[in-house]
């Protein structure tokens, strides 16, 4: 097995195979049955389709400046290499830790919510399963795919894509034939209804539902063409994921009545699209969006498993993890030991809150969930603003993809970061003051890698000023002689 300097895994990810992995991060059918009815019930009603499509706009402006930081740094090292090149060492360090974090809790609550939701599945079709089990048996899966090459995880995940994308597709195909134009009220994108009471709730859970979109530029090392699949992929995700979720929202809106809506979704919650399923699909439609819901919640939890390995790989391979976790797998190129830390890291928590008692969803996944929702929604803001770094340092750049896209996104995604503060526990659904606090750990994170990132400027200045620099496309920056590592390059950024 060799370390990090081994070949680079390059030519097994096309475009196509990117845009699975990382709309399988976003869980698409998880979001429909587990959000919009929450956006429906708390947020602005049968405004909740305009507030998907404005998230979408945001994040599309986003991506056009993410695109630039992305083809400068390889389309590798996510927001880790992302914040290097665009505000310097010390911000990116703090981003690594804050992504590794961020990834990771959003990687176990999804883990409890397979375990939760299949047991629940299970147990309507007469089938005790306790969740441990259920959950156990998701991350064997997840490390068994984690552990190897990334194109199987891919080609995994293309076919979980299609089956929820598919009924999904169908249930809004259903809705449309029976009310035609009716199922498309225009009053859902008026401004007295898009803009009216709640509508900070609705943006939130529309941003929310994005998560792990971004993720494209950590596989920038295993790409046939990063330049540009990479971008590509982040564009096609933006707009697939908009798209899907504002035409399913807006065709439920419909299919319930705009007047209804909110009231309904507040009595059904998460039974709100299985009611659906089943009035438009059959009882079969029902068992089949049940039985997705699982595969969609593992793909999920693959997706984000295999983002967190290459962070944790990126930070070890410039020694600010344990560098055994920046090894390559010979044969599979993937992170293979970044892979076993992260699924036995799981595991440990998962087997925590069991012997506890907690419940796993309520305590577990609303809680691990929304702390990694936070704490990426903030990295999308930070990356936003490296672009925009960039701009300022050379002076001059594109109109757009350097300066007013990067702008309206970070404009954007500071606005979400502040509405999931200010409703972190609607987000969680829990009074506990203890998850209230949760949101404190990112700063916290955050302040603890910019301390050591000054500590590595003074005490090890060679070693500060490679990194972010590894990851790029045009690789590490020559070792500087002894002469040239004194003061001035220890001082730099």
């Amino acid at each position: 097995m060799s370390t990090s300097g081994s070949p680079p895994a390059a030519g097994r990810l096309g475009t196509a195979h990117i845009l699975f992995l990382i709309v399988a991060a976003a869980a698409p059918l998880s979001a429909m049955v587990g959000t919009v009815p929450l956006a429906f019930a708390f947020g602005d009603g049968a405004g909740v389709p305009a507030a998907f499509l404005f998230a979408g706009v945001t994040l599309l402006c986003f991506s056009a400046g993410y695109a630039v930081s992305a083809r400068r740094t390889g389309g590798s090292g996510g927001f880790y290499a992302s914040v290097a090149d665009g505000l310097g060492r010390p911000p990116a360090v703090a981003a690594g830790y804050l992504a590794l974090l961020s990834y990771n809790c959003a990687t176990i609550g999804l883990a409890g919510a397979l375990g939760y939701f299949t047991r629940l599945v299970l147990a309507a079709h007469g089938l005790t399963v306790p969740w441990e089990w259920c959950a156990a048996v998701g991350l064997l899966l997840t490390a068994v795919l984690g552990y190897r090459e990334i194109a199987l995880s891919a080609r995994v995940l293309a076919l979980l894509m299609l089956g929820e994308i598919g009924v999904l597709a169908a249930l809004d195909v259903a809705i449309l034939v029976r009310h035609g134009a009716h199922a498309l009220p225009a009053a859902s994108f008026s401004p007295h209804t898009a803009m009216g009471p709640g509508v900070g709730v609705s943006l939130m859970f529309a941003f929310v539902s994005f998560i792990g979109f971004e993720s494209a530029a950590l596989y920038g090392k295993e790409a046939r063409d990063p330049n540009r699949s990479v971008p590509r992929a982040t564009y096609a995700a933006a707009a697939l994921i908009a798209g899907f979720y504002a035409l399913t929202s807006w065709l439920a809106v419909g299919a319930i009545g705009q007047d209804r809506v909110r009231e309904v979704a507040g009595k059904q919650m998460g039974d709100l699209f299985f009611g659906l399923g089943d009035d438009f699909l059959g009882t079969a439609g029902s068992t089949m969006l049940q039985v997705l819901l699982c595969t969609s919640l593992f793909a999920a939890t693959l997706a984000l498993h295999s983002a967190a390995n290459r962070y944790a790989q990126v930070l070890a391979a410039d020694g600010l993890l344990p560098r055994p976790l920046a090894a390559e797998h010979a044969r599979h190129r993937s992170p293979h030991r970044a892979s076993v830390a992260q699924s036995v890291l799981t595991a440990l928590v998962l087997a925590g809150f069991a012997l506890a008692g907690l419940d796993p969803y309520a305590d577990l996944t609303t809680s691990m969930l929304g702390l990694g929702t936070l704490g990426i929604v903030s990295l999308q803001a930070l990356a936003a603003l490296s672009v925009l770094g960039l701009r300022l340092r050379a002076g001059q750049g594109h109109w757009w993809r350097e300066t007013l896209a990067p702008l309206l996104g970070f404009a954007g995604l500071a606005a979400s970061v502040w509405l999931v503060v200010g409703n972190f526990d609607m987000l969680t659904g829990s009074p506990s003051e203890v998850i209230a606090a949760l949101p404190w750990l990112l700063p916290l994170v955050a302040l603890g890698g910019l301390v050591y990132a000054l500590r590595l400027r003074t005490a090890h200045p060679l070693r500060y000023r490679l990194l972010g620099t590894r990851h790029t496309a045009a690789g590490p920056l020559p070792a500087p002689s002894p002469a040239q590592s004194g003061d001035r390059h220890a001082r730099s950024q």
